[in-house]
C-alpha cells in the first residue's frame, strides 16, 4: 500500500468503538475512515469511503457482525473487504460462522492495543490472523457443531504430506510449529500452504481452518 490504510470500526458500544478508534488513529501508517454502530451502517458506510479493513463487532442491532461480513466479504462479492472481527469470546457464539462468512481473522476485545494493531496490518496485507491459541479454544468448542459434508474432488488434489500440513493448520498451528513438527523449514511450510490455498480455491489460512473441518479432514 502506498498510504495510510484505511480503517472502518463498527461497534455497538460507543466506548469501545471510539476507544478503537483512538488507537488506530494515532497510528501514523492507519487512518479511520468512519465509524458506526451497527451492520446496515458498516454495510453502506463501507460502499462510501472504501476502507482496507473492517473492525467488526459480532453483536449488533439491525443486522448482526455475521451478516454484514457476508455481504462485505463472502463467497461472490465484487470487491470483498478484509473484516477483521473482534470479539468477546467466552459470551459469542458465532465467531465461527463469522469466518465462514468471510472474516480475515479475529481478535479478543481484550487483547492489548498492539495485538489490534498488528490485526489490522495482518490482514490488510492479505494474510489471515488466526491466533493459534485462540484457534485452538474456538474449534475445540464448536467442533462439533460441524457436520462434514461430503469429501469434494478438491481433496483429491492434495498430496498425503499437503493433507497433513492442512491438518496441522486446522489445530491452530503457526508455521513455525508445523516446522518443528515436520521436521522442515519455515520457507517450505509456507510453500505447502500456498499450494494448499490455490489448489483448493481458498482465500487465506482462516478458510483452510473452516475447510478441513468441514470436509472431515479433522475430527
Amino acid at each position: 500500500m502506498t498510504g495510510p490504510i484505511r480503517v472502518l470500526v463498527c461497534d455497538d458500544q460507543p466506548l469501545i468503538r471510539t476507544g478503537f478508534a483512538t488507537i488506530i488513529g494515532a497510528q501514523p501508517d492507519l487512518e479511520v475512515v468512519g465509524e458506526c454502530g451497527d451492520g446496515r451502517a458498516a454495510v453502506d458506510l463501507a460502499a462510501r469511503v472504501a476502507p482496507d479493513v473492517v473492525v467488526m463487532d459480532v453483536r449488533m442491532p439491525v443486522l448482526d457482525g455475521i451478516e454484514t461480513t457476508r455481504l462485505l466479504a463472502g463467497v461472490g462479492v465484487a470487491d470483498p473487504v478484509k473484516v477483521l472481527v473482534v470479539t468477546t469470546f467466552n459470551l459469542d457464539e458465532y465467531v465461527y460462522e463469522a469466518l465462514r462468512a468471510g472474516a480475515s481473522g479475529f481478535l479478543l476485545k481484550d487483547a492489548p492495543p498492539a495485538q489490534l494493531l498488528h490485526g489490522i496490518r495482518t490482514v490488510a496485507s492479505g494474510a489471515a490472523l488466526l491466533a493459534p491459541e485462540v484457534t485452538r479454544q474456538l474449534v475445540g468448542r464448536y467442533a462439533s457443531r460441524i457436520s462434514p459434508p461430503e469429501r469434494t474432488p478438491h481433496d483429491a488434489a492434495l498430496t498425503p504430506r499437503e493433507v497433513e500440513v492442512l491438518r496441522l493448520i486446522a489445530r491452530g498451528m503457526s508455521n513455525g510449529e508445523i516446522a518443528a513438527t515436520l521436521v522442515i523449514s519455515h520457507e517450505t511450510v509456507k510453500t505447502y500452504v500456498s499450494r494448499i490455498l490455490a489448489k483448493l480455491d481458498l482465500r487465506d489460512r482462516v478458510q483452510a481452518v473452516v475447510y478441513a473441518y468441514r470436509s472431515g479432514l479433522v475430527a
